[in-house]
């Protein structure tokens, strides 16, 4: 999966590093959305995933990755529920100038038992955090890695996703088991 809040760039980084031409489902941003959606960042975003985006990057040639976004806006979450149905694992989106945008996320991969990583995508007015201070402010366990990278470059995108597997393989060796 790859999730977080509302303009944090899942449609995005799909579309970088799939190896297929994407599924999205993005719609233009309507007045529905005024006095809902923080645009704080974002203030020239004018379309929103409804439903889920979808596309699929081979890693190697034995390991290939189902990629699945979610949408970002809250009342398109419940969707999100059959998409955690056979999920390995997730990538949260984090944009650091709008942490709270991505505290649900973080907080249904726990309730879901969904191993994450935290990927703070870097946009160019962003600032610069440690790691440890992103950590702390997200509340994420020690070990849940955390790693900066511009979801609009298929090789910074590519590389989320490598770290997210061997997050996986460290933790859980069996959930890359092939099927």
């Amino acid at each position: 999966m790859i999730a977080g809040g509302f303009g944090t760039g899942k449609t995005t980084m799909v579309r970088s590093v799939s190896d297929i031409e994407p599924l999205t489902t993005e719609e233009t941003l309507t007045q529905a959305s005024a006095g809902v959606d923080n645009l704080i960042g974002v203030t020239d975003k004018t379309h929103t995933t409804v439903s889920l985006d979808f596309g699929k990057i081979a890693l190697n040639d034995s390991l290939t990755l189902y990629l699945f976004g979610t949408p970002g806006q809250e009342r398109f979450w419940f969707l999100w529920n059959g998409l955690f149905k056979g999920a390995l694992g997730a990538v949260v989106l984090v944009d650091t100038r709008r942490l709270d945008t991505s505290f649900r996320a973080i907080e249904e991969m726990e309730r879901q038992k969904v191993p994450f990583v935290v990927a703070l995508n870097v946009f160019p007015d962003s600032r610069d955090y440690p790691f440890d201070e992103i950590r702390d402010a997200l509340d994420v366990p020690p070990d849940t890695p955390v790693v900066a990278f511009d979801a609009r470059d298929r090789a910074a995108s590519r590389d989320v996703l490598v770290t997210l597997v061997q997050y996986l393989k460290d933790h859980s060796a069996a959930a890359l088991e092939p099927r």
